[in-house]
């Protein structure tokens, strides 16, 4: 039973995260295998307040007590059995790249950020460097911001301003601590606003700080709206009680606790409670207080933001905990709970609540459209597995649906495209899935094409095209689909990355990714491992580390004009250091970025125009 407990676990992590797959699989095992019938009502669907901090500690303690037994005996060993599979005088620039988003006028944190006027900002390691980039010959540092016990360090720019956001790690002695831990580490979050008038000395305006850790952000006009997701309890030597950790905000020094009065929740048992906090931050405007919206739920599993709405799921574990309770149903259901917040400048308001079958990839899941909320969702049975798609209203009520979609495999990527919606699915095959939305209430199939490997990222060319990024062989692998007849999509070309085994960062994150359809370029970080096989044996031949840089048209398709590494020699092959992380162009000049290095090429042909090593 471990043995495909362990199975099940590796295969699921890489869809819906640890703390999803772990409660999904193991509970699935723990109700068939052991009968466990714990006396847990349905949830009820409707946000409420708490009236009083009593309120909210009788409501953790009676529903975390349910499960108490259940998490002790069966979870928790399962969960400490499973811990080693998680194992820059500026000349003006005229044109320049920027973060590849999502959602058109909602930026997204990165690790670069480019500016008009031809600066860089560069993250690594604990320091933020601000570089004069542009004109690339007179390129320089020109100031270093140093960051103390960061992490997860994320940028913005607007205006004269720079807002850094991450996380803080914080030990902190715990006199009611028992056994071998006398220090408990907290999670905290931070917002810091620095004022970069002067680009040679960045002034620190602003800071914010939140219990919890930093989940995920979005800027929208001159507002920085965070999402933080805090444990609700804290261990207490005294058994028969709980202790509640309030969310709480610390603006400039001044200590601001949420009340329980402001938490909305469902009445929904669960192993774990977290509090999700949302704030919003006006970057220009220092003397405007911060705002904030506070929730009681499970861990945040994924977010998408348009400019009006911002829509976070959690997995609805309560769902497969009540099954147990009803031995006649022949298994427990997957399920996410998704919350719409209405975003208005500084206004945050939690205005409904819903859910549908099934666990979500990631945010290119979702998408708002003509005042539908679209989700597309993987949803795992005893011995298999089917996707599915919702439309929903604004009241997140389900008012169209298209179930049992390539069964027995899983959502690898996906992309709302206008009335479209574009599905990549994958377990020994690949299905291109082409999917019509323009009735709402009808999602049907247009048409599929089956292809070798998979796309794990799909990303507009235009609106008869995509691209997609993914993997066939072990090797990273392009493709370019046309879908100008839907019912027929084609792959028209494809470009595989030769070596033994190669990844790119796009897989894991789609901020690595660059494109630009009007300079017929595309770029994104490749590392290929060189491997020999000799009978069963695999031996290491050597390791590459770079960005490959395409020209892409729909005449030629894909044309490789070459690479550009960090890494020169065989001391810095090895050092993730010098692995590129992000590209990007300002004008006709190609910038890529790993932690110690910065170089210049041009576009044209990639010659080196000149290289910055960060201290």
């Amino acid at each position: 039973m471990v043995l495909n407990l362990q199975k099940e676990i590796k295969k699921r992590t890489v869809t819906y995260g640890t703390t999803a797959v772990l409660l999904a699989v193991l509970l699935t095992a723990v109700i068939y295998n052991f009968g466990v019938q714990p006396n847990i009502q349905p949830a009820v669907s409707q946000l409420k307040t708490f009236s009083s901090y009593e309120e909210l500690k009788n409501f953790l303690k009676t529903n975390m007590e349910q499960a108490k037994g259940f998490q002790e005996q069966y979870l928790s060993p399962f969960l400490r059995g499973a811990e080693a599979l998680t194992n820059l005088d500026v000349k003006a620039a005229p044109e320049h790249s920027t973060t590849n988003i999502q959602a058109a006028g909602v930026d997204e944190a990165d690790i670069v950020k480019t500016d008009d006027d031809g600066h860089l900002y560069v993250v690594s390691g604990g320091k933020i460097y601000i570089l004069k980039a542009y004109p690339p010959e007179q390129a320089t540092v020109l100031s270093t911001i140093i960051l103390n016990e960061t992490y997860n360090t994320q940028i913005y720019t607007g205006g004269n301003k720079l807002a850094v956001l991450g996380n803080l790690q914080v030990a902190y002695a715990y006199p009611e601590a028992v056994g071998f831990a006398p220090y408990v580490y907290n999670d905290q979050s931070f917002i810091k606003v620095y004022d970069i008038t002067n680009k040679t000395n960045p002034i620190l305006t602003r800071t914010i700080i939140l219990n919890g850790t930093m989940f995920g952000s979005r800027m929208i006009g001159d507002y920085v709206y965070g999402v933080v997701n805090q444990l609700a309890t804290q261990p207490s030597s005294n058994q028969t009680d709980i202790k509640v950790a309030l969310p709480k905000l610390v603006v400039n020094g001044v200590v601001k606790e949420v009340q329980p009065t402001e938490i909305h929740y469902l009445n929904i048992p669960d192993v774990y409670y977290y509090f999700t906090t949302i704030v919003a931050v006006n970057v220009l405007n220092n003397a405007q207080d911060p705002t904030k919206e506070s929730f009681l739920t499970g861990a945040t599993a994924s977010m998408y933001v348009s400019q009006s709405n911002m829509y976070l799921t959690v997995p609805n574990t309560s769902t497969w905990i009540r099954t147990m309770a009803a031995p006649e149903a022949e298994e427990p259901k997957e399920e996410t709970l998704v919350y719409r917040v209405k975003l208005d400048k500084e206004k945050i308001v939690v205005e409904d609540q819903g859910k549908v079958p099934g666990y979500v990839l990631n945010q290119f899941s979702m998408d708002e459209y003509n005042g539908f909320f679209r989700i597309a969702t993987t949803e795992w049975t005893i011995n298999s597995s089917q996707n599915n798609l919702y439309v929903l209203n604004m009241s997140l009520s389900v008012v169209g649906k298209l179930e049992g979609l390539a069964p027995g495999e899983r959502i690898y990527s996906a992309r709302f495209m206008g009335e479209r919606c574009y599905l990549v699915t994958f377990e020994q095959k690949d299905p291109f899935f082409a999917i019509d939305l323009s009735n709402p209430a009808e999602p049907k199939v247009l048409g599929k094409l089956i292809i070798q490997g998979f796309s794990g990222y799909l990303h507009p060319y235009d609106e008869n095209n995509i691209i997609g990024v993914g993997r066939e062989d072990n090797n990273v692998k392009l493709s370019l689909f046309n879908v100008a007849n839907a019912t027929n999509p084609q792959e028209v070309d494809k470009f595989v990355v030769q070596g033994g085994y190669s990844d790119s960062a796009v897989l894991a994150d789609h901020k690595a990714f660059l494109f630009d359809k009007s300079k017929r370029l595309l770029a994104l970080p490749v590392s290929i491992n060189w491997i020999e096989v000799i009978g069963d044996a695999y031996y290491a031949k050597g390791f590459w580390q770079g960005a490959y840089v395409f020209d892409i048209s729909l005449s030629n398709r894909f044309v490789l004009k070459g690479n550009v590494t960090h890494q020169e020699n065989s001391t810095e092959q090895w050092d993730s250091g010098y692995w590129v992380k992000r590209v990007l162009y300002i004008d006709n000049v190609l910038y890529t970025v790993s932690d110690r290095k910065i170089k210049m090429n041009s576009l044209e042909d990639l010659r080196e125009i000149k290289e910055i090593r960060l201290p």
